[in-house]
């Protein structure tokens, strides 16, 4: 179903019109400023056409057709009258109008071209996704509303340009990688490879493979040499994700990597010259990490030039409802569903929900929500958070530590709950909590939940 705008002074014709579009979401318009002052508003960024009436009472078709083609120059534009002239149909197509009809249009020869413009549409979305694959891809939008997320946002672009190391720091589920990829596409590496590695999803020795490379028969399953992750990320940025987890033994040569600014792949005693701008993120306190001898403090400086905290979903609400309909948007289009609202009492439910697994969690619930709903509107019943609010009773004890305590409870009730109704399946509960494996039975260790 595609979102289409008609533009008539007649009321009849946009009845009738409206009534032989019903296969698609129609909004009509008997003024053009009232078309303009929609196409100008958030959501004139989703209509796909614009059937519009060449004679107006308030403005000149031409001149809506001008400014329309400023606005949004991509979108088709059919125009239509009843006092067809050769001059206006040249002027309009030449204006940018897609093509012409005269007023009473065939209902078959209106179809036929409003379906033809969809489906150029349609492919030309295609292509451009397709072409972005090919590039490596575009950088996932960063969506916020909230003053807090701006600050992040603004040093995020304000340090791209240089080639400092980046520490990103926060907990699971807050966007790190987004950040690290915005970095990335924001610097003067953009044309060459941004390489993402999951620290904390394997082991020292597949860790060490990854990163470094290995020559055949360096171990036993090295049959051929391959190429680590250091020399496919050479002259772009490669993002290392939970670096608090990696081991000692590790750590001293990725140390090396970024003092000598080059490494010697498993297996091999011949250095390899690399340039590679590191962008590293852990939800560990590592200050404390280096205090307790669990992570080098000359690595920690090297990899700490600047740091970026982001905040968790808790701390901006504001960003609730807008991060709700970016992923409202992406799930509906990948499943081919004419999904476009959010009902209040889902919203409600959103806005009310503590978020321990931060944004990651919302984009699993709101994947979950497109997929159960069947109508137009995302709304409470498929929303999975129902008894679990952001507030909790007053504890007898002082105001800061409540509000810890709380959170802190709040998280335990949960990842409990998600455990028990996925019959303790531990992989299971990490992905509907946004969480790594590895998170998870850390958690479950720190409040103690005994379930195998």
């Amino acid at each position: 179903m595609a979102q289409i705008c008609i533009c008539d002074d007649e009321e009849g014709i946009l009845k009738y019109l409206k009534k032989l579009l019903r296969g698609h979401q129609v909004t009509t318009f008997s003024r053009g400023v009232e078309l303009l002052a929609h196409l100008e508003s958030p959501a004139g960024d989703r209509v796909d056409l614009l059937l519009q009436d060449l004679r107006m009472p308030d403005m000149d078709g031409i001149q809506i057709l001008q400014r329309v083609k400023e606005k949004r120059p991509e979108l088709p534009v059919i125009i239509m009258t009843a006092f067809a002239t050769v001059d206006d149909a040249v002027r309009a197509i030449k204006l940018g109008a897609y093509d012409y009809l005269t007023k009473p249009c065939p209902n078959e020869k209106l179809l036929g071209m409003v379906e033809n413009v969809l489906h150029l549409r349609r492919l030309a979305a295609e292509n451009r996704r397709l072409r972005e694959e090919l590039a490596g891809g575009a950088p996932e939008p960063i969506v916020f509303a909230s003053p807090r997320f701006r600050e992040v946002y603004d040093l995020t672009l304000k340090v791209a340009s240089s080639d400092a190391n980046i520490l990103v720091l926060g907990e699971s589920g807050t966007g790190k990688e987004l950040i690290a990829s915005s970095l990335h596409h924001n610097s003067p590496r953009r044309d060459h490879p941004f390489v993402s590695l999951n620290c904390a999803a394997l082991t020292d020795t597949l860790l060490e493979s990854q990163l470094f490379g290995h020559l055949r028969g360096a171990f036993t399953g090295a049959v051929a040499n391959q190429k680590g992750m250091l020399e496919e990320s050479d002259g772009g940025t490669l993002f290392l994700d939970e670096i608090g987890d990696v081991s000692p033994a590790v750590q001293a040569k990725l140390l090396r990597v970024i003092q000598e600014r080059d490494f010697i792949p498993v297996g091999s005693t011949r250095p390899k010259k690399v340039d590679v701008r590191f962008v590293a993120a852990t939800n560990k306190d590592l200050q404390r990490e280096v205090a307790e001898g669990r992570f080098r403090e000359d690595l920690y400086y090297r990899l700490n030039v600047i740091t970026i905290n982001l905040p968790p979903l808790r701390d901006r609400p504001e960003d609730i409802e807008p991060l709700a309909r970016h992923f409202l948007r992406r799930f509906a289009a990948r499943t081919a569903k004419d999904i476009h609202t959010i009902a209040p009492d889902a919203l409600d439910a959103l806005q009310s929900y503590v978020w321990p697994g931060n944004v990651r969690e919302l984009e699993n619930v709101m994947e979950r929500a497109v997929i159960l709903t069947a109508g137009s509107a995302i709304t409470a019943d498929v929303i999975p958070l129902r008894g679990v609010q952001a507030a909790a009773p007053p504890l007898p004890v002082p105001a800061r530590q409540q509000v810890m305590f709380a959170l802190e409870e709040m998280e335990r009730q949960h990842i409990e709950a998600v455990l028990k109704g996925n019959n303790f399946n531990k992989s299971r509960t990490a992905e509907i909590l946004g969480i790594s494996r590895r998170t998870l039975d850390r958690r479950i260790a720190d409040f103690g939940l005994m379930g195998e």
